[in-house]
């Protein structure tokens, strides 16, 4: 299993292209009417609806942050080199030791995270525990792998990494997530974050509750998440999620794109199969 493209309510449709072509690095697929798809050569990782005068909600249960992974080390150099460039506003810089990652957040407070992953070799300590930390990132050492100059967006190998989901419950997330659809738990940090996957990846979703008013969905009218794709090898594997959803007490509902469900906190997900994503 793999993420998908996540969906997202802005205030402002052209604002928000405009800061994804020009920040980050993606470019747009398709636009039509108030939505905009947008990617890279490699196919589809966001969707944007505009809903006009939609309030950020940065703290209410949903999207903590959705993080796009670059194939290369030089290539996280080469977008903070643009980020630098460009005076981009940043909200962290993290050594996870699995992982570099650069955070900032759209004009509607949507957390983006850009990382590139370390060799897997390095992903575990001695014992076996995954190294998932947090400590201040290199920057000087990291702008030392840029191996070309300038930026025109980032790689077509670029895919969706992770999502990282703000819950009201992690034991509930992890129950969901881990028991119904069947995701591995990588790490859990008590009642206070988990991370799960599969394949043995460090994580495909992060769950927290590390804002403390991320207990409620967000009000009518919020720029939002909207919904985040969980992407199966097969229709097989796909279905295997969806009936442990549905035996967990889950609403299922199959359409476009894939099958609609919700987690215990009301957080849509879409759980699709490799042809409905769209490819450039």
């Amino acid at each position: 299993m793999r993420p998908g493209p996540v969906r997202l309510t802005v205030a402002d449709l052209d604002r928000s292209v405009t800061y994804y072509e020009r920040a980050v690095g993606l470019r747009v697929l398709e636009r039509a009417g108030a939505t905009a798809r947008l990617g890279t050569g490699g196919g589809e990782l966001l969707v944007l609806d505009e809903l006009p005068g939609a309030r950020p909600a940065p703290r209410a249960t949903g999207l903590f942050h959705f993080a796009l992974l670059v194939p290369t080390r030089a290539a996280l150099a080469r977008w903070l080199a643009h980020a630098l460039r460009e005076e981009l506003s940043l909200t962290g810089a993290s050594d996870h030791a699995v992982s570099e990652a650069l955070y900032l957040r759209d004009p509607d407070l949507h957390g983006i995270e850009i990382y590139a992953d370390r060799p897997r070799e390095r992903w575990r300590g001695p014992g076996g525990e995954l190294l998932l930390t947090t400590f201040p990132l290199d920057l000087e050492d990291l702008l030392r792998a840029v191996d070309e100059p300038g930026f025109d967006g980032l790689p077509d190998a670029t895919r969706m990494g992770h999502v990282h989901l703000q819950v009201a419950s992690v034991p509930d997330a992890v129950a969901f997530y881990g028991g119904a659809l069947g995701l591995d738990l990588m790490l859990r940090m008590g009642d206070q974050a988990a991370f799960l996957s599969t394949g043995g990846y460090h994580h495909d979703v992060g769950v927290n509750t590390w804002n403390s008013l991320a207990a409620g969905p967000p009000p009518p009218g919020a720029a939002a998440l909207q919904e985040a794709t969980l992407v199966f090898p097969d229709a097989a594997a796909r279905d295997r999620a969806v009936a442990g959803a549905a035996g967990a007490g889950h609403e299922t509902v199959p359409g476009p794109g894939g099958v609609l469900v919700r987690d215990p906190a009301q957080i849509a997900l879409r759980l699709a199969v490799p042809t409905d994503v769209v490819r450039s």
